[in-house]
């Protein structure tokens, strides 16, 4: 089991992003959740197996149809297994 921590960079708001990664999410059976920043970027937080993980990680590369994804970095943390589900957050 693994984390990773994104922060994606681009037009990366407005084009679905958040629900997209959400259900691709839900499809992994990946835990965690997404929200928007306020500078404009996306981060999210993925946890669960290593190769759902990567799928999730390599969705954020491009995003979904309408994005335009400029840079993705990818923090790799400990696995603590801290959320049940994926959740968009707001705010």
């Amino acid at each position: 089991m693994v984390k990773a921590h994104v922060f994606i960079t681009g037009r990366v708001q407005g084009v679905l992003f958040r629900s997209e990664t959400r259900r691709k999410a839900k499809k992994h059976r990946v835990n965690g959740w997404v929200r928007n920043l306020p500078d404009g970027r996306v981060e999210a937080v993925f946890e669960g197996e290593e190769n759902d993980v990567k799928t999730l990680v390599d969705f954020c590369r491009q995003g979904p149809p309408g994005a335009r994804v400029t840079n993705v970095e990818v923090a790799w943390e400990n696995y603590v297994g801290e959320f049940d589900g994926f959740e968009i957050r707001y705010g």
